[in-house]
């Protein structure tokens, strides 16, 4: 039986006493957003469906409507790279996948701490995660070769490049992951800025780019034309410094090593989206922060373009172009978030989130597995397709096989419940 012996006074005591108590903080949500997975899938989905060979179909659009015919060429273009300026959404693959590394990794952060995990062991674990994709991406680029094929402009050693740095800012205020992207961008500009220009008479086709190149811009912007630039410099340097089989003298595509810098910027920018999308819960104060953050960058990337300050590049990553990409990102995740996380209307997205849970896997099987599928389809099934599906769609429909193929191996392992993390 209660103590008959309290008083009036106890109980307003102990009212006042719980009330003055120091409230315990809520717990920071640490629960994966179903918008990050379907982005991840969106992505990865684009990358794997190079398998389509799209560009093919271009060669018998005459059997087809002027509708279809503009279609084609609309999916051909976005399927696949511009030349140098400019953006496709084929473009937007890798910095879509760089963005989302620093939004699971203001999930990953949380959960950590929560978890006890002290920070100079998750330190060590970012550096290895850091060792691991430096190594996958030159082991990926390096089949078929008769040596190691030591390059860094792959997506996942861009990555790994940076992800040690990009660790330091998790858990950090948001200021200071703001004037991070900000400070690694300039530097970057910088370094392009201040590399002289090459003298005239520079003979542009020993380093693999037409004298008369569309392309080539001048003024400032002319700091950031194709292997002529700060960070081609470097890599005629640092590239050698790496067993070879001949000197390296150019890429042909014009990447370079050093756009690990402002793809870390790219990190950065989706680790204010992540923390956003973990600490912000009402939708209104979450989508202004959003397109806020959309709309400085698209501001910023069309300045410096427009005025000749610094071209949208993807190749060489210029800081315009991560604007650019990081304002796209931040739409293209919040509309996600609008759709599967707030409005729960997730289940159209399934396909894509098979994908986007094992998106390793995805990579690995795009780089390892294509050949031998379709070798395997050929060997197989080739007299049937041969029979019934027309020359000319024959690469289309063998694509579509091969992506399916993939798709049901994702499948199997999404509902064994396999999920392969670094």
């Amino acid at each position: 039986m209660a103590d008959s012996n309290i008083t009036a006074d106890d109980l307003v005591k102990a009212i006042r006493a719980e009330r003055t108590e120091t409230p315990s903080a809520s717990p920071v949500r640490t629960t994966r957003r179903t918008s990050i997975d379907v982005l991840r899938g969106m992505v990865m989905f684009l990358m794997l469906a190079e398998v389509l060979h799209w560009s093919k179909l271009l060669g018998v659009s005459d059997r087809f409507s002027k509708e279809v015919q503009w279609a084609l060429e609309w999916i051909r273009f976005h399927t696949s790279h511009v030349a140098w300026g400019g953006c496709s959404l084929h473009d937007m693959i890798q910095p879509a996948f760089s963005f989302l590394v620093g939004t699971s990794l203001a999930f990953s952060f949380a959960k950590r701490t929560q978890q006890g995990q002290s920070w100079e062991w998750m330190f060590l674990h970012a550096l290895a995660r850091s060792f691991i994709l430096v190594f996958l991406g030159i082991f990926l680029r390096s089949l078929g070769k008769p040596q190691t094929n030591f390059t860094f402009d792959d997506t996942l050693t861009q990555i790994g490049l940076g992800y040690g740095v990009l660790f330091l800012f998790a858990g950090q205020k948001q200021i200071w992951v703001v004037l991070g992207a900000v400070g690694f961008l300039a530097f970057y500009w910088l370094v392009f800025a201040m590399y002289p220009l090459p003298p005239s008479g520079f003979d542009y086709a020993a380093v693999g780019v037409p004298e008369a190149w569309e392309h080539h811009r001048t003024g400032l912007a002319a700091h950031w034309n194709k292997n002529s630039n700060a960070a081609w410099a470097f890599d005629v340097w640092w590239m050698n410094l790496f067993p070879r089989q001949s000197r390296f003298l150019f890429s042909a595509g014009g990447y370079c090593t050093l756009s690990f810098i402002p793809t870390l910027g790219t990190m950065l920018l989706g680790l204010l989206a992540g923390n956003w999308l973990r600490d912000i819960a009402r939708v209104g104060q979450r989508s202004l922060y959003f397109a806020s953050a959309a709309a400085v960058c698209f501001a910023g990337a069309w300045a410096l373009d427009f005025y000749g300050l610094c071209p949208i590049v993807k190749r060489i990553w210029t800081p315009s172009w991560v604007m650019l990409s990081g304002g796209i990102c931040f739409l293209w995740l919040l509309v996600l978030s609008w759709i599967c996380d707030d409005a729960g209307l997730a289940g159209w997205s399934f396909f894509f989130r098979v994908i986007g849970a094992n998106s390793i896997v995805a990579y690995v099987m795009s780089w390892t597995m294509e050949a031998w599928t379709q070798q395997a389809i050929e060997r197989h099934f080739g007299f049937a397709i041969r029979a019934w599906v027309p020359a000319e769609f024959q690469v289309f429909f063998n694509g579509c096989l091969v992506l399916l193929i993939f798709w049901l191996i994702l499948w199997w392992l999404y509902r064994q419940k396999i999920f392969v993390r670094i």
